[in-house]
């Protein structure tokens, strides 16, 4: 029984380094998915340059984007298609629609 015993201990030792093979083959496949998503990547969005919120005219200077309410002076509203919203605390300002005119 005792080389019975030894017998079945050097087949399961045989048996691990297989199994370990096949983990690593596992990895590999699965490293090589996500290299796969990775390709769409996002583009940078540009910031925004001081001088687009101004227009000079002759010597005077005037602002194109109205200055947060509630921020102060210095905080730019972000112009949307019907409101001015503040990226700082979010206030909202709406346009004047046509018919309120």
């Amino acid at each position: 029984m005792a080389k019975d015993a030894k017998e079945a201990k050097k087949t399961e030792k045989v048996e691990k380094p297989e199994v370990k093979e096949e983990k690593v083959e596992e990895k590999e496949k699965v490293e090589e998915k996500k290299e796969k998503k990775k390709k769409a990547e996002k583009k940078k969005r540009k910031r925004r340059s001081l001088f687009s919120h101004y227009k000079i005219e002759g010597d005077n200077f005037k602002r194109l984007l109205p200055f947060c309410e509630r921020c102060g002076i210095g905080y730019f509203m972000a112009n949307h298609r019907d409101r001015y919203t503040c990226g700082h605390c979010g206030f909202t300002r709406y346009k004047p629609t046509e018919t309120e005119k």
